[in-house]
């Protein structure tokens, strides 16, 4: 990856880590995301609040989606999201064709990342060290609100 598109996709997790820390902060899952224009500019951002609305659609992705508005086309949208995308939200890509993706970190969920490869959506997984050690924190103390929002019984 060119250093200059590296630098710009840091800048553009960074927005999705606050939101992350955001919901943590408000005592729920760290998980931010955030959709950009090519250009970087920002359109939405959002984060995980189920556990805070106590509505289990609102993962960070669908959260960020919501609040960029509607968009005349998505295929040169950049999602960003701290973690990679669950099946809803990798389904949510597909659905409207967005074509590019910068995960912070697949280490502690690994996602729909092959499945988007599969149909050709761009995944960079920037391997955050934070973002790592800030779901992983919550997973290792919250366990069963974590299952949860992956589906697992």
């Amino acid at each position: 990856m060119k250093s200059a598109k590296f630098s710009q996709y840091k800048y553009m997790l960074e927005i999705a880590i606050q939101e992350a820390k955001i919901g943590l902060k408000e005592g729920g899952i760290p998980i931010g995301a955030a959709l950009f224009l090519e250009n970087g500019t920002l359109l939405g951002q959002g984060r995980n609040r189920r556990i805070q609305n106590g509505d289990p659609s609102l993962h960070g992705e669908t959260d960020a989606f919501r609040n960029a508005g509607r968009q005349k086309s998505y295929s040169k949208i950049i999602m960003v999201t701290t973690l990679a995308p669950c099946w809803y939200c990798s389904g949510l890509i597909r659905q409207f064709n967005i074509q590019k993706v910068i995960v912070g970190e697949s280490v502690n969920f690994s996602g729909g990342i092959e499945w988007l490869n599969d149909f050709g959506v761009e995944v960079f997984d920037l391997n955050s060290k934070e973002c790592i050690k800030m779901l992983g924190d919550y997973i290792q103390a919250n366990p069963e609100i974590w299952n949860e929002d992956i589906g697992v019984e």
